[in-house]
């Protein structure tokens, strides 16, 4: 079904692999086109999880040169808009979604991890915004990118465009978990088990609700959570778990 990608369900998780891997997972407009397909695809499952991950030597590369240096103005907007629809869409859909990364994630891909829900990351990862040593600086990386590590924090990675490792990654709020390489896969399971379990209804709705909020003043903030907060209390996952605390006893959820 896709020539850039492998995508497989193992029960409750989607697992979508970049399968780029000559060419560094970089992020053409057909590969981007595949990514956007495959999530959106995966969001009308019932599937609760969807992990992000790269084969070969390298996460992502980022975008394409070979593709953006061959289009106009107007070719490169609307890589960047295929682009931008991407990672909303991972935002979007109802699914946790995780990344994981090993080796090195830069640019556009240094912008998918920022974009996913959570991420995990090896040892060896390392990530850059590198635009900002050479000619095309990085735009639209920076705007998830800013959203996780705050300002000085990006204005440090965007303009000197240099590598920082995972450990740093960690300390700066880019991943959630770093780890030997050889317990990538268990430690991304392992989140996404606990980042997973409840009503699938209300996780869905809260997810949404702290995209939604996020970034917003606190009065704007509050206006969107509260409205949301009591219609999400009459859901029937909320009902259930609240009876069973209320009972002393293990939720049975619905949904």
């Amino acid at each position: 079904m896709y020539q850039h990608l492998l995508v497989k369900r193992d029960g409750d998780t989607v697992t979508i692999t970049m399968n780029r891997a000559a060419r560094r997972n970089s992020l053409s407009a057909e590969h981007l086109a595949e990514l956007l397909a495959a999530f959106r695809e995966a969001g009308t499952t019932d599937a609760t999880g969807v992990v992000l991950a790269g084969d070969g030597p390298v996460f992502s590369a980022g975008h394409d040169f070979a593709d953006v240096a061959a289009r106009d103005l107007m070719g490169v907007r609307e890589l960047l808009a295929l682009c931008t629809d991407l990672m909303k869409t991972m935002q979007s859909i109802p699914q946790v979604v995780i990344a994981r990364v090993h080796g090195l994630a830069t640019a556009a891909g240094c912008q998918l991890v920022a974009s996913c829900d959570l991420a995990v990351a090896a040892e060896s990862a390392g990530f850059a915004l590198p635009g900002g040593k050479g000619g095309w600086f990085c735009h639209t990386p920076a705007v998830p990118v800013a959203r996780s590590i705050g300002r000085k924090r990006l204005m440090e990675l965007a303009l000197t465009g240099d590598v920082i490792d995972a450990a740093t990654a960690l300390d700066w709020g880019l991943v959630n978990r770093v780890v030997p390489d050889e317990q990538l896969d268990d430690a991304v399971a392992d989140l996404l088990a606990r980042a997973t379990r409840g009503s699938r209804a209300s996780k869905a709705m809260g997810k949404v609700t702290l995209y939604a909020q996020l970034d917003r003043p606190e009065a704007d903030a509050y206006a969107i959570a509260l409205e949301v907060m009591a219609a999400a209390s009459q859901l029937p996952g909320a009902r259930e778990g609240m009876a069973a605390f209320l009972e002393k006893r293990k939720p049975s959820w619905p949904d």
